[in-house]
């Protein structure tokens, strides 16, 4: 069975946002990926000092075989650092997995099969 890890932003540290119903949403994606034969898990992470530690914590998890880096992460102009900071950490602890990006949080299967 492939696997696939999905970093994205920790929805409760986002300003303004209903962060119980995103992670909800995010949820349900995550439990789509099973329907597609693919274990999965999320990494949600904030912009502070526990960001490298968390993604670390995640990639060495287990061999995964695609890493999703989120779209609120990439997107988001002032998380720059620190979606450069995840990139080169997959390229350092899992580099065995393909990388994909997704768009939004619905559509990070999609993203994940795309390189698998």
């Amino acid at each position: 069975m492939s696997s696939a890890l999905v970093i994205g932003y920790d929805p409760q540290a986002i300003p303004g946002v209903d962060g119980t119903a995103l992670r909800a949403a995010l949820d349900a994606e995550l439990a789509r990926f099973a329907t597609h034969g693919i274990e999965a898990a999320m990494a949600m992470v904030v912009y502070d000092e526990s960001a490298e530690p968390a993604v670390v914590a995640a990639l060495t998890e287990r061999p995964w075989d695609v890493v999703v880096i989120g779209g609120g992460i990439r997107k988001t102009e002032q998380l720059l650092p620190l979606f450069e900071l995840i990139v080169n950490l997959v390229r350092r602890h899992a580099p065995q997995a393909a990388i994909a990006f997704n768009t939004s949080g619905g559509d990070s299967v999609e993203a994940a099969r795309r390189r698998l």
